[in-house]
């Protein structure tokens, strides 16, 4: 998105990185991957609380704003970083554009829920990936001409970089041949990985299907972490369980666009399946992006363990449903971003 907007006449982008994702395999590891200039500003406000994290971002962001006093400041997704950024930018008058706009899961216990609906609230352009985003908004009153779905981003990069993905043989260091089965997990989610009576047969089916198809099974630091205090280390190592330290943005598309199934608890890689056209099981009791169950390929079951093996066992079986790739995601929504903004602030 940011080389779209810069390649736009009148638009001058500049980059700031908040630190909100601090470890180093989860966040350099991107910029170097994806073509991305190193951001003028990187806050380093680390991992906290939500609100120590949050109030160090505004109290970080604001000095910044004022010394450049942008036209405009535009956020993405639905993270501590979203929200913080947007406040203190609305407080200063300065105009907030939204991307990712508009989703919803009414699931007020999560976090992301709260950044996304106050978020909207104060976004002077809002950008949706999906039909949902535009029906969710114009519910809550926003005025629909700030409203524009224009597809999705995420897509655009998976899009510009498949042929870039690193093979699974590589990633996994030669335990998984290029072509062979394979399931990938993801787990990051507190309501996964907090509370050792939902984690606990979550990895011993996880464990169970790993016995007939490998698993290959990037470890947020969190997570281990967790992993570890429960003493369900042994799950890790597990008969088919290849647990690898986090992976950089090419290493995790090469296992996704590969992978016989994808089960997750993240809310990108419920897009990414679907626009790879793989199946995914999501474990979550609900999700802010219903297209990807109504048109996708994303199932979501919640944490019932057996359920996970079922539906594992349908995927092999070539019974799971098949998906198609949804309005607008093709690879282009950053170009309609750009072209909108253009109009909106090329001339000032």
């Amino acid at each position: 998105m940011f080389q779209a907007l810069a390649a736009t006449p009148g638009l001058e982008p500049r980059l700031l990185h908040t630190g909100q994702h601090y470890d180093d395999r989860m966040s350099d590891r991107f910029l170097v991957d994806l073509p991305i200039p190193a951001p003028e500003w990187n806050l380093n406000v680390g991992s906290a609380s939500h609100a120590k994290q949050t109030a160090d971002i505004m109290t970080r962001f604001e000095p910044v704003l004022l010394e450049v006093k942008p036209r405009a400041v535009l956020v993405v997704g639905d993270v501590n970083s979203t929200i913080a950024c947007a406040l203190v930018a609305a407080k200063l008058g300065i105009e907030v554009i939204h991307v990712e706009a508009g989703l919803r899961s009414f699931d007020r216990s999560m976090p992301e829920e709260i950044n996304r609906m106050l978020t909207d609230r104060i976004s002077d352009v809002l950008f949706t990936t999906e039909p949902a985003g535009d029906r969710h908004l114009k519910a809550e009153g926003v005025d629909p001409a700030s409203i524009h779905q224009v597809g999705n981003v995420m897509i655009d990069t998976l899009v510009a970089h498949l042929d870039r993905a690193v093979p699974v043989s590589v990633t996994t260091g030669g335990r998984v041949a290029d072509g062979a089965p394979f399931a990938a997990l993801t787990l990051h989610r507190p309501s996964n990985v907090d509370d050792p009576a939902v984690l606990t047969p979550l990895l011993d089916a996880i464990a169970d299907i790993a016995r007939d198809l490998p698993v290959i099974f990037p470890v947020h630091p969190r997570t281990r972490g967790r992993i570890e205090a429960f003493g369900l280390g042994d799950r890790l190592s597990a008969p088919g369980m290849i647990a690898l330290e986090p992976l950089g943005y090419l290493e995790m598309l090469g296992l996704t666009s590969r992978a016989t199934v994808v089960m997750t608890d993240s809310g990108g890689l419920q897009d990414e399946t679907t626009g790879l056209g793989v199946p995914c099981l999501t474990l979550r009791e609900n999700t802010e992006r219903p297209i990807t169950m109504e048109v996708g390929t994303s199932l979501l079951i919640g944490t019932d363990s057996d359920r996970l093996r079922r539906e594992v066992a349908a995927v092999r079986a070539g019974t799971a449903p098949k998906g198609a790739i949804p309005p607008l995601w093709d690879g282009h929504a950053a170009e309609r971003i750009a072209a909108i903004l253009g109009e909106r602030y090329g001339r000032d």
